[in-house]
């Protein structure tokens, strides 16, 4: 019995112990290479429905270690910066064939997203990044849901984060800020189930009255940069047998446009959550980026439609 009790103790104590121990967070590092395989994926026949003037121009499946839950997409020049919901900052050089379409990519990267400190940002409901953009003067500011938040990581995403102006508003764990992008004097912010606000660095105001229908929801959103406006990526999700995305414009007043991409089965669709938009010859390119969800069943695409200006 007095062994017995005396082990008990000294269970008791390595347990006190070991509740007192603390592990060092890991730091956040430098780019790293990783292995990117990029396959050309053609639109499909049967399910896209594209308005007059957009035209297919190329798509790609992504596949590597660090290719999934990837939550949305700008283009600067000819390289992706990507978000994930692992906290992950993903970056590749885009290429393209004679005719100018998406052929392929490569050259690809990867970043743990600090916290302020410099760690490593844990857990995953700190970590979920969903929106991203580039402003004009060169920072990247990342919007992240669970822990809803908007945070500036300073120009080429080479600072520790600081956080900026967000929308105060109560949103459910899900159900955050999904859509970021540029806007005049700042940024514009969709949420997922409805709500667009335009933040400056002091404050956000709401913006129109932006609530997607027919089941759908704001996943993605990035300004138009030939003119004003921006372009918002929809989601209908119900997996595993129904998959649909529309991408409409949106207007400097609030105002959404009739769809100018709509994707469906059979169409090459999956769960997309991102968009970049960027000036073309003939007019605006506009790049999709799906998440996968880290489940095997669902790929990472990304596609590319051209959209001729409105005369």
């Amino acid at each position: 019995m007095a062994l017995r009790a005396l082990l008990s103790l000294a269970l008791l104590a390595a347990a006190a112990c070991a509740g007192v121990v603390t592990s060092t967070p890991q730091m956040a590092g430098p780019d790293i290479p990783i292995r990117l395989e990029a396959r050309r994926t053609p639109l499909g026949v049967g399910g896209a429905m594209l308005a007059p003037g957009v035209r297919y121009a190329g798509g790609l499946t992504l596949r590597g270690t660090y290719l999934h839950g990837l939550s949305d997409l700008k283009v600067d020049g000819d390289r992706a910066w990507i978000v994930s919901d692992f906290g992950d900052l993903v970056r590749f050089a885009l290429r393209f064939d004679s005719n100018g379409r998406l052929a392929s990519a490569d050259q690809a990267t990867r970043r743990a997203l600090s916290d302020p400190n410099g760690a490593v940002l844990a857990p995953k409901d700190r970590a979920d990044a969903e929106g991203l953009a580039i402003l004009p003067d060169g920072q990247v500011i990342v919007s992240f849901e669970g822990e809803h938040r908007i945070w500036s990581y300073g120009r080429d995403a080479l600072e520790r984060p600081q956080a900026i102006a967000s929308p105060q508003v109560d949103r459910p764990l899900n159900e955050g800020f999904e859509g970021l992008a540029q806007a005049p004097g700042g940024w514009l912010v969709l949420a997922e189930g409805g709500g667009g606000w335009l933040c400056q660095p002091q404050r956000c105001a709401a913006f129109g009255d932006l609530t997607p229908s027919e089941g759908y929801r704001f996943t993605a959103v990035d300004r138009n940069p030939a003119g004003e406006g921006w372009y918002v990526v929809e989601r209908f999700y119900q997996p595993p047998f129904d998959m649909r995305t529309r991408v409409r414009a949106l207007s400097a007043d609030g105002r959404l446009s009739s769809p100018l991409i709509e994707l469906r089965p059979p169409a090459s669709v999956d769960n997309f959550e991102g968009i970049a938009a960027v000036r073309s010859t003939g007019g605006v390119r506009l790049y999709l980026l799906s998440d996968d969800n880290a489940n095997s069943l669902q790929k990472t695409l990304l596609l590319a439609f051209d959209v001729e200006p409105v005369s």
